[in-house]
């Protein structure tokens, strides 16, 4: 016969001891290793890869130079050729990036995107910025790294790729 009861704290505590198991013990034992392995796992929330068509001569750029493409003060590549930036309607791993990359606040980001409209590209998704970017040359976008495929170019930031420590800032 199998009896369920719902023991209260103490009671449960009690109980415990009475069979020689010493909960604090374990989690002393048990905690460090949860969080070893929650914390060795990489959380891909907000990892986004920064993307340009094959064709695009572009490699590698500073973080600096990224983020004045980002804020539009850099307009052209070293080509010549006018940038077309390719964002999200609403991307939270975007959105996250572009704020700490600009050092803008949400709202100052809202604002800076209306204000520089006809300069950007708007789409609805990861796969329509990738599209977007194999179809435009002088296109550069963000995608979440879970998204890319071998038709586009993945940027180095700062001589890093995406995941690496210091790819951007998320």
């Amino acid at each position: 016969m199998v009896t369920s009861v719902i023991f209260s704290g103490e009671v449960r505590s009690k109980y415990l001891q009475a069979r020689g198991i010493n909960v604090v013990k374990r989690f002393r034992v048990l905690f460090p290793l949860i969080a070893a392995v929650l914390l060795a796992v990489p959380c891909f929330a907000h990892h986004m890869a920064v993307v340009v068509a094959q064709q695009n001569s572009v490699e590698t750029l500073t973080s600096v130079q990224l983020g004045r493409i980002f804020k539009a003060e850099t307009r052209k590549w070293a080509d010549g050729k006018n940038i077309v930036l390719v964002f999200h309607y609403y991307s939270a791993g975007e959105t996250t990036t572009l704020e700490h990359l600009n050092r803008m606040s949400a709202a100052q980001l809202q604002a800076w995107m209306r204000e520089h409209k006809d300069q950007i590209r708007l789409v609805g998704s990861d796969q329509d910025v990738l599209a977007v970017i194999e179809s435009t040359p002088n296109a550069v976008g963000l995608v979440d790294v879970r998204s890319l495929n071998n038709r586009v170019k993945v940027v180095r930031i700062d001589g890093k790729l995406p995941l690496e420590a210091g790819y951007l800032p998320h």
